[in-house]
């Protein structure tokens, strides 16, 4: 199991680091925005460039994949990025659902392919 997970201590840091001061600002933004209409063209807005930077940043990680990602094979990153959009447009366009079966196809084709 700790070949999969790798150092802990990575971990530790990335949620310390990433994962906790996120959670700040998502609270703090659930709080104010209870009472905005999910109609409006504010939000909207905001949900159009929250989607646009999500495959700005998907698409160069397929081009230009860093680090480990880079010894996974084209196919395999391009494949995983096509079931993600299938999911995401068969689920009502939940970001959710089609990010983590882009994630699932990566690590059962990374799995698969050794």
């Amino acid at each position: 199991m700790s070949s999969f997970i790798g150092d802990w201590h990575a971990l530790a840091v990335l949620f310390v680091a990433g994962v906790i001061p996120n959670q700040i600002w998502r609270m703090l933004g659930l709080w104010f925005g209870g009472g905005l209409d999910e109609g409006s063209e504010v939000l909207v807005w905001v949900r159009a460039v929250a989607t646009a930077i999500l495959a700005g940043v998907i698409a160069q990680i397929v081009v230009q994949p860093p680090g480990a990602l880079a010894s996974v094979p084209d196919a395999l990153r391009y494949g995983a990025v096509v079931a993600g959009f299938i999911v995401f447009t068969l689920t009502r366009r939940s970001i959710f659902a089609g990010v983590v079966t882009g994630e699932l196809v990566m690590l059962a084709g990374r799995a698969w392919l050794g």
